[in-house]
């Protein structure tokens, strides 16, 4: 292929069908190594129980690292598996891939179906494609920038996203949340999470700041979660603790179903002019990310003044996160 920097439409289009083939590819590896998992009697950890790796991870890291050096030798490249080894890869203007192997590993090793690998191209710091494949449901989703963003079932056709015409979202109260605990058990992060879940749980009649959201779901991976905002089977999803390569591909999957994505530091930011919902470079490579569904408008607000109803109504509910993420 001819190595260029030079991104537009179809070159795209021509990186999008490559990622899918190698997203399908890296499935079929996954497919067994679930099956020789559930099978095994020892498993590596990496970090705690809640946080288990296996040579699989490792495995498919190293086959989209080579296939993608093979078709494009130029582009640089972030991985899950990489970053914990010691490489690191500063953002730059040059396409570059950002990977998690398999998102859902703890899921993936219990044999729970709700797992993916996650293939993301930033180009000029932004997220511009985005390709997540569940191998388990068949489920592939994908998205590029201004071409819009679809979901694949088996061998059915593309479906665009969002799946259904969006809806306005007047308050919590009415949304299904996802939230995940990480896989930090130290007793001040998942105190400080509890009591954030509760309150969005809880009846306000009960609970200071309470907002009896219809529910909350846990799911396991950071990639389908923010696949199922861009879907709209979710409302509002929220990461913090993830990394990059857990939702870069998602992020531009939701962008173009009409989704917004943001966090708590680009929303308080007191800069005149920026604008919440455009991620900067330090937020794509940061690690709290909230995303909320497309929105349809109402007589009496615009889809952007909802978008930060809900934001805002969201970060004031969970408090303060400053016990939740550490380095």
């Amino acid at each position: 292929m001819a190595n260029t920097t030079a991104l537009g439409p179809a070159e795209l289009r021509s990186i999008l069908t490559f990622t899918v083939n190698l997203a399908r590819i890296a499935g079929t590896i996954i497919l067994e190594g679930s099956q020789a998992i559930q099978s095994a009697s020892f498993i590596n950890e990496k970090k705690n129980s809640a946080d288990l790796v296996t040579e699989y991870d490792v495995a498919v890291e190293n086959l989209v690292m080579s296939e993608i050096k093979k078709a494009y030798p130029s582009f640089k490249f972030i991985g899950e598996e990489s970053y914990s080894s010691g490489t690191r890869t500063e953002l730059a203007d040059e396409p570059t891939f950002c990977v998690d192997p398999i998102d859902g590993t703890t899921n993936f090793v219990h044999g729970f179906p709700f797992c993916c690998i996650s293939l993301g191209l930033i180009y000029r710091k932004r997220a511009v494609l985005g390709v997540v494949y569940n191998p388990f449901l068949e489920f592939l989703y994908t998205g590029v920038e201004s071409q819009g963003s679809y979901l694949t079932r088996g061998s059915g056709p593309p479906m665009k996203l969002p799946l259904a015409s969006p809806k306005p979202l007047p308050s919590l109260s009415k949304a299904l949340i996802d939230i995940e605990w990480g896989s930090d058990r130290a007793t001040p992060v998942i105190k400080s999470k509890s009591d954030a879940y509760l309150r969005l749980a809880a009846d306000p009649a009960a609970v200071e700041r309470g907002r009896m959201a219809h529910s909350l779901r846990t799911t396991g991976s950071g990639a389908l979660n923010f696949c199922l905002v861009a879907q709209g089977g979710i409302d509002v999803c929220w990461e913090i603790g993830c990394w990059p390569w857990d939702v870069c591909a998602a992020i531009i999957i939701i962008q173009e179903a009409g989704g917004v994505v943001t966090s708590r530091s680009l929303l308080a930011s007191e800069n005149v002019g920026v604008d919440p919902f455009n991620l900067t470079p330090d937020i794509l490579m940061g690690r709290e990310f909230l995303a909320i569904r497309a929105i349809l408008d109402t007589p009496d607000e615009t889809v952007r003044e909802a978008e930060l109803r809900i934001a805002k109504e969201f970060y004031e509910t969970v408090g303060d996160t400053s016990l939740m993420l550490r380095s």
